[in-house]
């Protein structure tokens, strides 16, 4: 107690009055500390002032006979520093008024907490905001220190749903208190409220100010594949990949991070819907309008291969240019299946400019271009008329292709495979790795095109025949085959003309069959050639009037009847000169017979009456034939 009395006269002589045991009777001295201690109530909050402090605790005078000792505990920071010095005034609960010791019972955390709670209820009944710092996670949400423990829902963090709690622990957040209970020690806060209010509070002042071509300055919300959602203030909008940049990117990532602050401009604003559209590119120069002046057609240009499809490769030929080596200008001979056959991802290219549409936002390369044409190479090599040599490569229905040089291909189309066969399938003449002989029909570099020949390596058997005949020729023919227009026949090998349904006889034929049988040969005339198209047209029936006026002029008879020609046709029907493959010797003596007047009838015999008259002995039958007929046919040369 005399510690504690020494104690008390110190910190009175640091006031305004010094006091001294012989100045006042210890009477008297007693009243003045009764009345000193008199307006000390325990449970009550006090304000004292640090007299010392040492290791394990805090000396605090609350103006009463005796001091109070305080845990330094009490006094310490988050970092554990000791927050107060001598001198200091501190807010105390006086627990009790002496201890066993002598010594008050203070508490500063106590006295804490009840001024925290009256400031909690306060700011509750105002809805005040209030401010805190997030000490740890726990179980629905987070533990936050606003003077005294306090639970912050997860749901009430913020506006939209936060996945990772974790990552605001030590933030110092603003918060409104939402439920109190002081009895049970529970209070409930939300940051949610206040950041709605906040925000409904900027969205009215960003919508007012929106329009379209407006440049703001925005955070970065939320990145997904396709954009990023940007906070202009109350209001999101939405930068689509498209309108990053110029160039090509794969993710958003690329160019922006969540939090990160940039200039937007406002492509689009539905303000009904408050729908808003940005652009980050738009803020820069737009690199397609001095294509033209940069990539000119005809310039080789360098860029880097950035992307591959199955029609070509995407070419970067600048940021934001970009051009399309197309599969097929990728080589001169080589056929390209897929552009990763020659090029990859990242490969530094060099390619010709072909086209450029500023308009479509289009440039078109070739890489085949900075090389020479084995085309043109090709076509000043070999004239047409020249011989080549080459390999099959492959056989189809209409030809077989012949690789005369690496990666050129000529096609020798199955007409152009033999004079005088008829060939069904290439196959028929030529395999699968042949190593042939041709000629050169035809170069197109620019179609990239080779007509071969194989027939034309030997002699043209077409030419050959129309050299030797022309037109009233008499020909033997073979007919091969019937139509129902006339009768294909094979004049020599290799060699067809057409026998007309018209020309087969004098008399009208319905079908030809009827006169005609495959595999007979017959006497026939030329009766047309064309050269160019490689056509002939026979006629029996011009063979028929032909030995009719040779027959007649031998017998020196110029003007026969249609009697003597009716006579004359069915003899000649009968004759070998209508079939040459007759068989001469018939055992049917009636065929011996009729086979004698045309020995009569050669003109190298001498034109005797005797011997000219013989053949109407052999006609005899057939004017029995010609009488049958109707009257009129027979009268009709009388009255002429």
């Amino acid at each position: 107690m005399a510690e504690s009395h020494n104690a008390t006269e110190s910190v009175i002589d640091e006031g305004e009055v010094a006091l001294d045991d012989d100045a006042i009777p210890a009477s008297e001295y007693e009243k003045l500390l009764d009345a000193y201690n008199s307006n000390i109530t325990e449970g009550e909050v006090v304000s004292g002032r640090v007299l010392k402090v040492s290791d394990s605790e805090v000396v605090v005078d609350v103006g009463y006979k005796s001091e109070g000792m305080i845990s330094v505990n009490e006094f310490r920071d988050e970092n554990g520093e000791v927050s107060v010095k001598p001198g200091d005034n501190v807010d105390v609960l006086l627990e009790k008024a002496e201890d066993k010791n002598g010594y008050l019972v203070l508490s500063r955390e106590k006295a804490e907490k009840m001024k925290v709670w009256d400031q909690i209820e306060e700011a509750f009944q105002s809805k005040a905001v209030v401010k805190g710092r997030v000490i740890e996670r726990i179980k629905g949400g987070l533990a936050v220190d606003i003077g005294v423990r306090a639970f912050l829902p997860g749901s009430q963090v913020d506006v939209r749903p936060v996945r990772n709690l974790d990552s605001l622990r030590g933030q110092e957040l603003e918060m409104r208190v939402i439920k109190v209970n002081k009895k049970r020690g529970n209070i409930v806060l939300s940051r949610k409220v206040v950041l709605e209010e906040h925000l409904t509070e900027r969205k009215a002042e960003t919508l007012d100010a929106l329009e379209e071509g407006r440049v703001f300055r925005g955070v970065v919300k939320n990145l997904t594949d396709y954009g990023a959602f940007i906070d202009l203030g109350g209001i999101d909008g939405l930068l689509h990949i498209t309108d990053m940049s110029f160039g090509r990117i794969q993710h958003p990532s690329e160019l922006f991070s969540v939090g990160d602050q940039t200039e937007v401009v406002v492509l689009k604003f539905d303000r009904e819907s408050e729908r808003v559209s940005l652009g980050y590119k738009q803020l820069s120069p737009d690199p397609w309008e001095s294509t033209h002046e940069k990539f000119p057609v005809g310039t080789r240009v360098k860029g880097k291969v950035v992307s591959l499809t199955d029609y070509g490769a995407f070419i970067e030929l600048a940021p934001g240019v970009e051009g399309l080596i197309h599969v097929s200008e990728m080589s001169w001979s080589k056929r390209v299946k897929h552009p990763s056959k020659v090029l990859a991802v990242g490969d530094e290219v060099e390619a010709m400019v072909l086209q450029v549409d500023t308009a479509e936002r289009r440039i078109s390369l070739g890489l085949k271009q900075v090389e020479p044409n084995p085309w043109q190479q090709l076509a000043q090599k070999y004239q047409t008329g020249a011989q080549i040599t080459g390999q099959v490569r492959n056989l189809t229905d209409f030809g077989a292709f012949v690789e005369v040089e690496e990666g050129i291909d000529g096609l020798i189309h199955i007409s152009d495979m033999s004079w005088n066969k008829r060939i069904s399938h290439p196959s028929e003449v030529l395999k699968k790795g042949d190593t042939v002989d041709a000629v050169v029909l035809n170069i197109d570099a620019e179609n990239q095109r080779l007509s071969l020949g194989l027939k034309q390596m030997g002699e043209d058997v077409w030419e050959e025949f129309f050299n030797r005949h022309q037109e009233g020729d008499v020909v033997d023919g073979k007919v091969v085959r019937l139509t129902n227009f006339g009768a294909f026949v094979e004049i020599e090998e290799g060699i067809e003309g057409l026998l007309h349904v018209s020309e087969v006889d004098d008399e009208r034929v319905e079908k030809p069959e009827d006169k005609l049988v495959p595999g007979d040969s017959y006497r026939m005339k030329i009766i047309k050639i064309s050269a160019l198209e490689r056509k002939i047209g026979l006629s029996i029936r011009a063979v028929h009037i032909e030995d009719y006026e040779s027959h007649y002029t031998s017998q020196g008879s110029p003007n026969a009847t249609l009697g003597d020609v009716a006579d004359f046709g069915a003899d000649w029907a009968t004759s070998s000169r209508a079939n040459p493959e007759a068989d001469a010797s018939a055992s049917d003596p009636s065929d011996e017979t009729v086979a004698e007047p045309e020995v009569a009838a050669e003109p190298e015999v001498a034109a005797e009456p005797e011997v000219a008259a013989e053949p109407e002995v052999v006609a005899e039958p057939e004017v029995v034939a010609v009488e049958s007929e109707d009257a009129s046919t027979t009268d009709k040369p009388d009255s002429e």
